[in-house]
């Protein structure tokens, strides 16, 4: 299984680092960008956990970043919840005897 969107969590079947050029054939979202990144983190100075020198303005955005490493999403599609159908029969189970 390769890296994971950012967005959608559809297995992108891409192995390693994206490319600034690589983006999801789902939802389209650029995967080289902050909001896939490990270090990217809404609560940390400038979003981002390691010492960047400037902000990012569009984090959904492809950027050009060096720190920049894979976040792991999980594996969503494999996961029963990951639709509505799931979802329902999860909630239906915890009420049976």
């Amino acid at each position: 299984m390769g890296l994971s969107c950012w967005n959608c969590g559809m297995d992108t079947k891409i192995e390693g680092k994206p490319t600034r050029v690589d983006h999801c054939s789902r939802c389209l979202a650029d995967l080289k960008c902050c909001r896939g990144c490990r270090f990217y983190d809404p609560l940390a100075a400038r979003q981002c956990r390691e010492r960047i020198e400037e902000t990012v303005k569009n984090k959904e955005k492809a950027n050009f970043c060096d720190f920049f490493q894979p976040r792991i999403v999980g594996a969503r599609a494999l996961d029963k919840t990951a639709n509505k159908e799931g979802r329902k029969k999860s909630f239906d189970d915890l009420f049976k005897d």
